[in-house]
């Protein structure tokens, strides 16, 4: 995983060297076409996940976990339509623990449950308001499209605040009582830095895919092809993006539908997130699974 972190590093300064280069809409076109790919790609193995975490297949066949997987995608829809403040608030939550929980967990921080979980919530949410106060005006609208709630700038200021706070906070905890993770604490600080820079000079849709394409996909879909197959190669990779395939292409469809549909109207926006948030939350609860059962087995 190290090795996959280090080529991070130059990857983002190309990604970078992209905004320098290209117009604010080149970037939203890039930023969509790496999204569907790789971003929807790392994501659309789920099922085969949960047939790998199962121990008795017979106790959960395909089928019982396909149509569970699509009722909770249906529900989170349900949720977005009837009640979007609360169903954006939540797709806030879960992505941020997502996005921390892929960050650490494969770093030893030796504390309790509990405390990691708070802590890959903090810093996911730390990430994400970063994000959120560079493109203030951009979040606001795609907010106000979704919701019609009027978020003010002010509001995203005191979340980075109390989140940062409160991560500092428990950051100086755990290091009290984790060796290893004093070790991280530089490294990672200079990935907040990196990030930071992203998030100031690229555009909402360019900042956000550039980290989750680069800091979260690929590493996800690298645990997820060494937890399925046993090892990371080359060929497990295309065993991998071949099953993936088929829900794919479904994904896409569903999208390039949704754009020929609002491809002219700022309703586009509030679609296309309440479609990745749709898919995000039983996505997290998978891959909170997988990391589980890795434990499970590793003890």
């Amino acid at each position: 995983m190290k090795n996959i972190y280090n080529i991070l590093i130059p990857l983002s300064f190309v990604g970078l060297w992209v905004t320098s280069m290209v117009s604010k809409e080149i970037e939203v076109i890039l930023g969509f076409i790496l999204i569907f790919t790789f971003g929807i790609l790392h994501g659309a193995n789920d099922i085969l996940l949960i047939d790998t975490i199962s121990n008795n297949k017979k106790t959960y066949p395909f089928i019982r976990v396909l149509i569970t997987y699509l009722l909770t995608v249906f529900i989170a829809v349900v949720i977005f339509y009837f009640f979007p403040l609360l169903a954006l608030i939540l797709f806030i939550v879960f992505s941020a623990f997502h996005f921390g929980q892929q960050h650490w967990e494969h770093k030893e921080l030796e504390t309790s449950v509990m405390i990691k979980n708070i802590y890959y919530f903090l810093y996911g949410m730390v990430v994400l308001n970063i994000l959120f106060i560079f493109n203030a005006t951009e979040v606001i609208e795609v907010v106000t499209s979704i919701t019609n709630f009027e978020l003010e700038k002010i509001t995203i200021k005191i979340s980075l605040i109390v989140s940062g706070s409160l991560l500092f906070l428990l950051a100086l905890f755990i290091a009290n009582t984790s060796k290893f993770f004093k070790s991280y604490i530089l490294i990672e600080l200079f990935y907040l830095i990196i990030f930071s820079i992203i998030f100031k000079v690229s555009s909402l849709i360019w900042g956000f895919t550039i980290y989750f394409i680069l800091w979260h996909s690929i590493p996800s879909l690298y645990e997820q092809v060494l937890f399925i197959y046993g090892n990371f190669n080359k060929k497990n990779l295309l065993r991998y993006c071949k099953t993936a395939f088929p829900y794919w292409i479904i994904s896409i469809i569903g999208i390039l539908i949704v754009y020929s549909i609002f491809r002219d109207d700022k309703l586009f926006y509030a679609i296309f997130f309440s479609f990745i948030a749709a898919v995000t939350f039983p996505h997290t609860l998978v891959i909170n699974k997988l990391f589980s059962n890795k434990k499970t087995q590793s003890n």
